[in-house]
C-alpha cells in the first residue's frame, strides 16, 4: 500500500484504504478497482492523494490510530467549530437562546475531551511510539483533518518526553482544538489560493486570541489547553505571535504543539503549494532548534517520526527508486531499502552504512522495463 497524489492515480489501481467524505460517509471501499469515473469523482472532493495497493509495495501504511476514531474525531472537531460560528453570532439575543448555545459548547468541548483521552491510551498501548503521520485531506476538510494529526504527533512526541497522562490528556486535547479561533477567520482567506496580503495575515494571527477567548469558562478544558490555542505560534526567539514571548516564557506543552503544527503543515498540499518531502520537512524542524522551537522537543521529534514508513517507494540521490524495507529507531531518514527494478536478483542497501546516499523524495511513478 502506498500514498499517490491523484494526478499519478490510474485507472485500474485498487485502492487500498477506504475514503470517508467529512461526515464519515463511505465514498469508495478499499479492495474497489477505479476507474476514471472514481478517479474525477475524488477530485472533485478536493482530495489530494489516495491509498492503492501494488507490486511495489507489499508492507502496508498502518494509520497510529484507529480510522473509525479518526473519523469520529475530525467529525466532532468540526460540528465545534460550526457551533463557535453560531455561538458568535447568535449569542446575547434572548437568554433561552444563550442557555441553550452555551449547553451545546459544553457538550461538544467534552466530546471533544473524550476523544481526547480515547487516542492517548490507544497511542498508549502500542509498543513503539515510532508512527507516521500521513493522512488523506481535502481542501474543505484540512483545518479538522490537520487538528488531528497534530495532536497524534503531539503525543508521541509527549510519549517520548515520559509526560505523565495528566499532561497528556491536556496535551491532545489542546492540540485537538488549537485552531478553534479560526472558526472566525472569513474562509475566502484561509482557503484563498495565492499569498496572503499584510491585512489578511494580520486577520488570521487573530485566531490565537479568538480561540483563547472563546475557551475562558469552559470547565472541560483545562486552562493549560486553552493556553495552547493561544500560544502555538510563539517561536523560541520571540518573533512569533500573538505576545512575542519567547523561551521560558511560551507554555511547554503550547511548544509541543507548535513542532506538531509546522510539520503538518509543511507536509500538507495546498491550493496555493505543493507539500514539501517529509524529509525537507524534518530538516527544516531540525535546523529550526532554538530558533522557532525548543531544541530538546526538536530533538525528540527527530526520535519519533518516520518520515518513510516500510512499504513506501522513494527515489535515492543515486538515481534509484526503491521500497523501504525496515525503519530504524533514531535513523529513521536512512533506513533499509530494496531497489527496485534489478533482474534476477535481490538488491538491498543500509542507508545507514551509505552516507553518501540520502532519500530524495517519495517516487509515485515508477517505470516498467
Amino acid at each position: 500500500m502506498r500514498l499517490v497524489p491523484i494526478q499519478y492515480v490510474k485507472a485500474g489501481s485498487f485502492l487500498a484504504k477506504t475514503i470517508y467524505d467529512d461526515k464519515g460517509t463511505i465514498l469508495l471501499r478499499e479492495g474497489v478497482q477505479l476507474t476514471e469515473s472514481y478517479i474525477r469523482r475524488v477530485k472533485l472532493l478536493g482530495m489530494f492523494a489516495m491509498y492503492i495497493n501494488d507490486e511495489y509495495s507489499e508492507k502496508g501504511v498502518e494509520d497510529i490510530i484507529k480510522p473509525e476514531l479518526r473519523q469520529k474525531a475530525v467529525k466532532t472537531i468540526k460540528e465545534t467549530f460550526y457551533s463557535f460560528e453560531k455561538f458568535n453570532l447568535n449569542v446575547g439575543k434572548s437568554s433561552v437562546q444563550d442557555k441553550k448555545l452555551i449547553l451545546e459548547k459544553q457538550n461538544y468541548f467534552k466530546s471533544i475531551r473524550e476523544i481526547g483521552v480515547e487516542i492517548t491510551e490507544e497511542l498508549l498501548a502500542r509498543k513503539s511510539v515510532l508512527i507516521n503521520i500521513v493522512d488523506i485531506k481535502s481542501i474543505d476538510s484540512y483545518t479538522y483533518q490537520h487538528s488531528v494529526n497534530v495532536a497524534v504527533l503531539s503525543l508521541v512526541m509527549g510519549i517520548q518526553l515520559q509526560l505523565d497522562r495528566k499532561k497528556l490528556y491536556e496535551l491532545c486535547l489542546g492540540a485537538l482544538i488549537h485552531d478553534i479561533g479560526k472558526a472566525l477567520i472569513p474562509e475566502d482567506i484561509l482557503k484563498k489560493n495565492g499569498k496572503l496580503t499584510e491585512e489578511e495575515s494580520k486577520i488570521v494571527k487573530e485566531h490565537t486570541v479568538k480561540g483563547y477567548d472563546f475557551l475562558k469558562g469552559s470547565v472541560d478544558v483545562p486552562a493549560t489547553s486553552r493556553v495552547i490555542a493561544l500560544q502555538h505560534h510563539e517561536r523560541e526567539d520571540g518573533k512569533g505571535y500573538p505576545e512575542g514571548r519567547k523561551g521560558n516564557e511560551i507554555n511547554d506543552l503550547a511548544k509541543i504543539v507548535a513542532v506538531a503544527d509546522v510539520y503538518d503543515a509543511l507536509t500538507s498540499e495546498r491550493p496555493y503549494r505543493e507539500a514539501m518531502s517529509p524529509n525537507d520537512a524534518v530538516e527544516y524542524i531540525m535546523a529550526n532548534g532554538q530558533i522557532q522551537f525548543n531544541y530538546d522537543l526538536v530533538k525528540a521529534f527527530s526520535k519519533s517520526i518516520v518520515p518513510y514508513p516500510e512499504g513506501t517507494v522513494v527515489r535515492l540521490s543515486n538515481g534509484e527508486v526503491a521500497v523501504v524495507e525496515e525503519v530504524y529507531p533514531n535513523y529513521t531518514l536512512r533506513p533499509k531499502v530494496k531497489i527496485i527494478g534489478v533482474k534476477n536478483e535481490e538488491v538491498y542497501r543500509d542507508l545507514r552504512n551509505e552516507l553518501e546516499i540520502v532519500i530524495v523524495g517519495p517516487q509515485y511513478v515508477i517505470e516498467k522495463e
